[in-house]
């Protein structure tokens, strides 16, 4: 038996009606959060026009979703074939472990990029690359 996954986000939406059954949901604060509806069910235009939804519950059930949601004056839910969360992480790179360059390096390839710029720089630079090999 596959556990049902589920998402509670908290906060008030503003949907918008990208295409015939697809929909955005975006809050802004207090983090950004977007989702992406896909083939929403025919009457979600009826809950999803005013000012904005709040509280949205997800459940991804097998190949569909609910979204069960606050939309004045009561809850409602909507049946989708698929939804995306996109959440920005601000700190996503930090964590990363990506080279640096160190002033030599910053120099170097400053130094590179500028030949290349030059006409013709690109072919000096194969010339003496293939000259330091040997």
């Amino acid at each position: 038996m596959k556990p049902k996954l589920r998402r509670n986000l908290s906060g008030t939406f503003v949907a918008r009606s990208l295409d015939q059954g697809v929909w955005r949901l975006s809050r802004r604060e207090p983090l950004p959060i977007d989702i992406l509806l896909r083939g929403a069910q025919s009457h979600a235009a009826d809950w999803l026009h005013p000012p904005g939804v709040s509280d949205i519950e997800l459940e991804w059930q097998d190949g569909s979703v609910l979204l069960t949601m606050t939309s004045e004056p009561r809850r409602v839910a909507i049946k989708a074939r698929s939804a995306i969360v996109h959440e920005p992480l601000g700190s996503l790179y930090q964590v990363l472990p990506l080279a640096g360059f160190d002033s030599k390096a910053k120099h170097f390839w400053g130094r590179v990029f500028r030949l290349v710029r030059l006409p013709g720089g690109r072919y000096l630079l194969g010339l003496l690359a293939r000259r330091s090999r040997h």
